[in-house]
């Protein structure tokens, strides 16, 4: 039963990327322009919106389990409404699953501006509304967005995806590209500069393509060259670059501007030419290289991470020592490495020679060795360097420390007054693990 005199409350459950976390962010500033006020205790929630990925079936999977004791809540609390947007919301079986399991509001990736009319909708006429685009729209700009106090935030630069890799979903539930115009983009950086925000992430699904039809070949390098302009913002990151759109223009931005981080986020997924062909990636493993090559001479001290994937169809032994071959030439970083998942409704779904599950476990097994034992060297390599860190918090594993992250993304874990919360700090790394670093104040 709900009591008129009590504001309605909300949680909203978020799974997925950066683009997924800045969806949460608006969707959080439109239900709170209702009157709606953030719980963290679900029980407790009128408002229950789920804001979902579909890049694997076990976030799928995630999402249905929670589902599941969403419902059991709802049947105690019969008028507590059950939201569910997101990339799994555009998937026609999805949406057939959602309807006979009783969500009160379904609504897509393209149409979140209009989560308030559903809501209001469905208080007032005890109904149940089902509106997902099948096609993205216009950009809808000056949306209210909730972000959270702090140092960083994440700026959609741009949105949808027109490369179509074989095993990737997004092109079908992120639609096609489009891009926010460059004065829209740098007024937000700037508001959050204003806001006491230190870092920003801009974001797209491949932020090289980004382009400006206002303006004359004004590309990604340019708006990144404006936004470092901007005084109140120290650090600016981006993500994600796809290798075959980044341009000669875009790594000398990176190299002669002081603000924008030397950390390029560019996955590689496969080294095998094979089988970025089998992908769609549009680039081999000798581009790749070159590019790799290239950027390290124009960027000195430049991190370079990667996204792998292992047991893609059609992938043999021969196919996979390639992509250890080319891990073990470049030396990421880091890696961010997955076994294949079959996608329904992408082209790879349907090629054939799938890989057994037992071999891309072992293959998954064998790539994680060598990639853990390259960051370790590398972050080992770093013992007596001095970093600056913006400091962010206590350190979650220990919160007698303080923890910071360096301008190439390492996570600095270090002792220190509570007061250097906020600042930029040089700390002297005087030890490391595979994962982190740590050391004192310089």
């Amino acid at each position: 039963m709900l009591h008129l005199n009590e504001p309605l409350k909300y949680n909203i459950l978020t799974y997925g990327c950066q683009m997924n976390v800045r969806d949460s962010e608006t969707i959080a500033g439109l239900v709170e322009a209702m009157g709606y006020c953030a719980t963290d205790e679900i029980g407790e929630a009128d408002l229950i919106v789920f804001n979902t990925c579909s890049v694997r079936h076990s976030a799928e999977n995630r999402v249905f389990g929670k589902l599941g004791e969403i419902k059991k809540l709802k049947q105690k609390k019969p008028d507590m409404l059950i939201a569910f947007g997101g990339c799994m919301a555009q998937i026609p079986d999805h949406k057939k699953r959602l309807k006979r399991q009783g969500v009160d509001i379904v609504f897509g990736t393209h149409n979140i501006h209009e989560l308030p009319a559903a809501i209001a909708q469905v208080r007032e006429h005890s109904s149940r509304i089902y509106n997902v685009w099948e096609k993205e729209g216009p950009i809808i700009e000056n949306v209210p967005s909730i972000r959270k106090p702090g140092l960083k935030a994440y700026v959609n630069i741009m949105f949808g995806c027109n490369n179509f890799c074989s095993y990737c979903i997004v092109p079908y539930t992120r639609g096609r590209e489009r891009s926010r115009r460059p004065e829209n983009i740098l007024q937000e950086i700037k508001t959050l500069g204003d806001q006491g925000y230190k870092e920003i992430t801009l974001l797209g699904q491949n932020v090289n393509s980004y382009y400006s039809s206002e303006k004359i070949s004004y590309d990604f390098a340019d708006l990144l060259s404006d936004a470092a302009g901007i005084e109140s913002i120290r650090r600016i990151r981006f993500m994600t670059s796809h290798p075959k759109d980044i341009s000669d223009k875009l790594i000398h931005t990176v190299a002669n501007h002081e603000k924008l981080c030397k950390h390029i986020h560019m996955p590689l997924q496969a080294g095998s030419n094979k089988i970025l062909g089998r992908m769609n990636r549009g680039y081999s493993r000798e581009h790749y290289e070159a590019l790799i090559s290239k950027i390290r001479s124009a960027v000195p001290g430049v991190a370079i991470t990667s996204d792998l994937i292992v047991g893609f169809p059609g992938e043999t032994e021969e196919d996979f020592r390639q992509t250890l071959e080319m891990i073990e030439k470049i030396r990421f970083d880091a890696a961010f490495t997955f076994m294949y998942s079959i996608r329904t409704g992408t082209r790879a779904a349907d090629f054939a020679e799938q890989v057994l599950l037992e071999e891309k476990k072992l293959r998954l097994s064998r790539l994680n060795e060598i990639q853990y034992g390259i960051a370790a060297d590398i972050n080992r390599s770093l013992i007596g360097t001095v970093q600056e860190v913006l400091v962010e918090g206590a350190s979650k594993t220990d919160p007698a420390k303080l923890t910071g992250r360096t301008d190439n993304d390492r996570i600095l874990i270090f002792p220190g007054p509570q007061d250097l919360i906020g600042n930029f700090v040089k700390i002297k790394v005087t030890r490391v693990t595979t994962f982190s670093l740590f050391g004192e104040i310089a």
